[in-house]
C-alpha cells in the first residue's frame, strides 16, 4: 500500500508497506538507484507472513520530493517520519547497495528505536580513517564517484539523459553494468523474480528525474555526517566473495570500526545476491 508522508521540513515521502498489518515493523532500505518497489522479491511476504515490511523513496526518487545537499545522516529524520506516520515506534532495518549507509545511519542516529540492522554490500564512509575510498571498485564505479567529487554540476548533466533513457528501457542499466558484473551475478539477473522486481525498481526510481540518483552519490562522496563507529547496537554486514561492485575495502574497514557487526562474507556469490541474502538478514535480525 502507497503511503504519501510528509518530513520534518514539509518535504512529501513516499513510502510502501506491506505484509502483516501489526506484525513485527523492519524497514528496507533501497539501492542506488533505487526506490521503494525494489527493495525485496514479491514472495517475501509467504516466507516472512509475521513481518510488517515499510520503505520509502529517498529524497528525489518518484515522486519523493527533492532534498538538495543531503547527507547519508539525513536518512534516519526520513526513516524516522516515515515510522511515526505509519504509528511504528522500534524496528528492524535492512539496507542492500546504496541502501546500507542509509541503514546504518538509522542504527548510529535512532538507537532507541532500531532494534538491529543489516547492512548488505555497502560503502563505508568517505572520510573514513586509513581506507582507500576508491580501491577495489570497478572503473564505472571510480569514474562516477570521482566527478560527484571533481564536478558535480557535471555528474548532473552526465546523469540526466541516461537517467531519462533508463526510465524508458529499466533494463539497458544492466546492460551498461555487465562489463562490471561478477560471473556470479549473471545466474541472479536471469532469475524472473530478481530481473522483474530490478526493472520495476529502476522505472519507478528515475519517473520523475535524475535527482535521487545524483543526490545519493553526492552524499557518499562527502561527510556521512556520523561515525558508524558510534553505533550501539548490532549489526550484521554481508557480501559476496565475487562482488565487484562494493569492495572488499569497505567491507573490512566497517567491520573493524562496528563494535557489534557480525561480518558475513558469502563464497562464490556476486554483488547482485544481496537479493537472496535478505532472508539470511531478517531471520539472523528476529
Amino acid at each position: 500500500m502507497r503511503v504519501e508522508v510528509k518530513a520534518g521540513d514539509g518535504r512529501l515521502l513516499v513510502a510502501e508497506v506491506w505484509g502483516a498489518p501489526h506484525g513485527l515493523p523492519v524497514l528496507l532500505h533501497h539501492g542506488t538507484p533505487g526506490s521503494r518497489l525494489g527493495t525485496a522479491l514479491r514472495d517475501i511476504t509467504e516466507h516472512y507472513p509475521d513481518i510488517r515490511f515499510f520503505a520509502y523513496d529517498r529524497p528525489g526518487y518518484g515522486d519523493s520530493e527533492r532534498c538538495p545537499g543531503r547527507t547519508v545522516a539525513d536518512a534516519a529524520h526520513d526513516s524516522a517520519a516515515v515510522a511515526d506516520a505509519l504509528g511504528v515506534e522500534t524496528f528492524a532495518v535492512v539496507g542492500r547497495s546504496g541502501g546500507g549507509p542509509h541503514a546504518l545511519a538509522c542504527a548510529a542516529l535512532l538507537p532507541e528505536r532500531v532494534t538491529g540492522t543489516a547492512a548488505l554490500v555497502s560503502l563505508a564512509p568517505w572520510d573514513g580513517a586509513g581506507l582507500d575510498w576508491f580501491a577495489g571498485m570497478t572503473p564505472h564505479n571510480a569514474e562516477h564517484y570521482a566527478l560527484a567529487v571533481r564536478d558535480p554540476e557535471a555528474l548532473e548533466r552526465r546523469l540526466t539523459p541516461r537517467a531519462a533513457a533508463i526510465c524508458r528501457d529499466p533494463g539497458r542499466l544492466l546492460e551498461e553494468l555487465r562489463a562490471d558484473l561478477a560471473e556470479a551475478d549473471l545466474p541472479v539477473l536471469s532469475d524472473h523474480l530478481v530481473h522483474q522486481v530490478i526493472l520495476d525498481n529502476y522505472r519507478e526510481a528515475l519517473r520523475t528525474s535524475v535527482y535521487g540518483w545524483l543526490d545519493d552519490s553526492l552524499a557518499f562522496c562527502r561527510p556521512w555526517g556520523f561515525d558508524p563507529g558510534s553505533i550501539p547496537g548490532r549489526v550484521l554486514l554481508w557480501r559476496g566473495s565475487e562482488d565487484a561492485f562494493s569492495p572488499l575495502g569497505h567491507f573490512r574497514w566497517l567491520a573493524g570500526h562496528i563494535e557489534h557487526s557480525t561480518a558475513v562474507i558469502k563464497p562464490g556469490a556476486g554483488h547482485f545476491a544481496a537479493q537472496y541474502a535478505q532472508p539470511e538478514a531478517l531471520d539472523w535480525l528476529l
